[in-house]
């Protein structure tokens, strides 16, 4: 079990301690997924953001899931690897009210005005309007579990408890059961992930609570109604390679919703930007080529198609160049600001996030480098296809050559030649014109345009050593 937001706070002190403070507010009970369909349509209404963080599904996905919440359904949510169906699940805890009442001891977060386990109706029983009550936060009713082969009922639902029999109880006093993860988040949202690698006799166990909303453990004659949102994920390439969901399991769900990588490059480059947990500069033009390269991967035939690429390997990449980034600052005491060049050693690493063709055995790396300098020249054709780089050109046509590398100061690589008049409106044309124009960001446009005028074949470029020198074409034509 996770929870997808911070620990929860301290309840407020102004908050009803007692049963009977509670019914004094003026309280009312309402079911989990009335209590998510109220607080949808108001953010609906307010124009709020649904979802917070999710991209690139504002117009295909989301309004999928809006629709199916109002209609109370649980949901399914199918898709390939890293398209953020379990980031979208976990946001679903935002759609909660902050605070629950329940009363305080209880295992499955029993409603104070109608509590369902035997142990909260005997408090309220015995106690009457003096029972405490306890505050969840919304934080706290989210409960999540990776399906896995080992998975068994007694994780999911629950099972005896030797040590409670050994005090004292009896087997048939329900209160001798140790409740698994599904009662434990009763009155919230449980997730399932990887729902065909649970095995079908699990499966079964969850059948009653999709449907009756109740448990039934080891034979008791116990009814625990339970109020839940039930999420599920899963992989279409699951249903046959490693498992599948049971025929009766996907009829008690009430929506399957299918998931898809972002369609657009601005939407890759956003999500890159707001997941990569960065330790350098990496400007926006880097940003782009690594988004256009995923989206490159995905759509290689040398790639197996069936598996996808995860938003992940997109995510890796970038930090990976910011990674490249602060080693070379830590050698030579440069600014820390990520360059095209830096790409090259970062291209091998990647190799193990992508599912290649067998036919490519041997090739992989190969097949990523090409497909990055693809998606180089393709970002140099968008930002600098009718930018006038003729100064540039001039500089090496007069015998000049710049040079940079893996260990090359950015202030070096700009003194080698890169200092030439429009620098600054090239900066501005790959960056965009609120751009800060250091020294780092400077040598980082110089070296995108110089890779970009090489990929292109109007300038030269040497490699020896470590250092990449670009020049003049041998006849010194443009």
């Amino acid at each position: 079990m996770s929870s997808p937001t911070p620990p929860a706070p301290g309840f407020p002190s102004d908050l009803p301690r007692t049963l009977g403070a509670l019914r004094a507010s003026g309280y009312e009970s309402r079911t989990v997924k009335e209590e998510i369909r109220a607080n949808l349509q108001a953010r609906l209404a307010a124009g709020e953001p649904t979802f917070p963080g999710i991209v690139g599904f504002d117009d295909t996905v989301l309004p999928q899931v809006e629709r199916a919440l109002l209609a109370g359904h649980d949901i399914v949510m199918l898709g390939e690897r890293g398209q953020g169906k379990t980031r979208l699940i976990r946001t679903l805890v935002t759609l909660l009210d902050e605070w629950m009442p329940v009363v305080e001891g209880s295992e499955v977060n029993d409603d104070p005005l109608a509590p369902v386990s035997a142990y909260g109706r005997r408090r309220v029983a015995e106690l009457g309007d003096d029972t405490p009550i306890a505050w969840k936060h919304r934080s706290e009713r989210y409960g999540e579990k990776l399906a896995t082969p080992d998975t068994s009922v007694g994780d999911l639902i629950g099972d005896v408890d030797p040590v409670k029999v050994a005090e004292g109880r009896t087997l048939g006093d329900p209160e001798t059961i140790h409740f698994g993860l599904v009662p434990r988040t009763n009155r919230g949202i449980f997730a399932i992930n990887e729902l065909p690698d649970l095995a079908e006799r699990i499966q079964v166990a969850l059948l009653n609570v999709l449907e009756e909303r109740d448990i039934q453990v080891r034979g008791y004659t116990l009814r625990l109604p339970l109020d839940l949102l039930v999420m599920a994920s899963a992989n279409p390439e699951d249903y046959t390679n490693r498992g599948r969901i049971i025929t009766p399991m996907k009829d008690r769900f009430g929506a399957e919703i299918s998931t898809h990588y972002p369609y657009d490059v601005q939407h890759e480059v956003d999500l890159i930007a707001q997941e990569a947990d960065v330790v350098a500069v990496v400007p926006r033009h880097l940003l782009e080529i690594v988004a256009r390269f995923t989206r490159l991967v995905r759509e290689s035939g040398a790639v197996d198609q069936r598996s996808g690429v995860s938003a992940r390997f997109a995510i890796a990449a970038t930090e990976a160049l910011a990674g490249a980034a602060l080693r070379r600052a830590a050698i030579t005491g440069d600014a820390p600001v990520a360059r095209v060049g830096d790409l090259a050693g970062v291209v091998p690493t990647l190799r193990g996030k992508v599912e290649f063709e067998v036919s490519e055995e041997g090739r992989e790396v190969e097949v990523l480098v090409h497909l990055s300098r693809k998606a180089v020249a393709e970002t140099y054709r968008r930002h600098l296809g009718g930018f006038d780089l003729a100064p540039l050109i001039t500089v090496l046509d007069e015998g000049g050559s710049i040079e940079t590398g893996d260990l090359v100061r950015g202030p070096e690589l700009l003194a080698s030649g890169g200092q030439f008049e429009g620098l600054g409106r090239l900066v501005a044309a790959l960056e965009g014109p609120d751009a800060e124009p250091t020294a780092g960001i400077a040598a980082a446009c110089v070296e995108m345009a110089l890779e970009g005028l090489w990929l292109t074949r109007r300038i030269d470029k040497d490699e020896e050593g470590g250092r990449i020198t670009y020049a003049a074409t041998m006849t010194g034509q443009e």
